[in-house]
């Protein structure tokens, strides 16, 4: 984001707490403009918004100073927007951390308003807010999802790091709806072991897709 952002006036720590419960402001870790890197929009252009704070906090977690919310400045909805409109793009895909911690539904208002499609990569582990157009849901072992994802998901993208995972990404491909498109995706540190037996595993269950993290082979946001 742009050095000039309007955080929550006067800085006033209780109506900043008030404005983040009501959505009309968040943390924010992050922000830029690059290609999605992986899952079904890999290749397309788009900003990304990167909420602080995570209550899943896996240990392979590539963002882990995205985990403690009071780290990160709070920005209202505005300027948020704003700053994402400053780009050609119009794609944005809302991050974390873990989004759903919050409510979402005046960010996605106000970015749709604005001519944006509205995206959310999320663990699922709160009750699912906001306007979106995609939800990719990438589940954990670290808290269980709440039930209101499996109806929203569009795209289920599991991150394979050890050989259990291939059953466990079953049992999750059971719950979503019939028209939601399924990933398996290594986890970085692992790939060099686990992508030969994703690709094997796909062959044999050629209903899941394989989902790589080209913004690292690239060196891209």
């Amino acid at each position: 984001m742009s050095n000039n952002r309007m955080k929550v006036e006067n800085n006033n720590k209780e109506e900043e707490k008030k404005m983040i419960e009501r959505g009309e402001a968040l943390p924010i870790m992050e922000s830029f403009y690059t290609l999605q890197g992986e899952g079904f929009y890999q290749g397309h252009a788009a900003y990304f918004i990167r909420l602080g704070g995570c209550d899943v906090e896996c240990f392979w977690c590539d963002v882990k100073e995205s985990w403690d919310a009071l780290a990160h400045p709070v920005y209202q909805i505005g300027q948020i927007v704003e700053d994402a409109m400053s780009h050609n793009g119009r794609l944005a895909i809302v991050t974390g951390g873990e989004p759903l911690m919050y409510d979402c539904g005046p960010l996605t208002k106000a970015l749709k308003d604005n001519g944006f499609q509205t995206n959310i990569e999320t663990s699922g582990a709160h009750p699912v807010t906001g306007e979106w157009d995609w939800v990719c849901f990438s589940p954990k072992k670290f808290k269980k999802p709440h039930e209101s994802i499996y109806a929203a998901a569009n795209e289920l993208k599991v991150v394979i790091y050890n050989r259990n995972d291939f059953k466990w990404a079953e049992q999750y491909a059971e719950l979503v709806n019939d028209d939601c498109m399924l990933y398996m995706q290594p986890e970085w540190s692992k790939s060099d072991e686990m992508s030969p037996l994703i690709i094997s595993y796909i062959q044999e269950n050629p209903k899941w897709r394989l989902s790589l993290q080209t913004h690292k082979f690239l060196n891209i946001p």
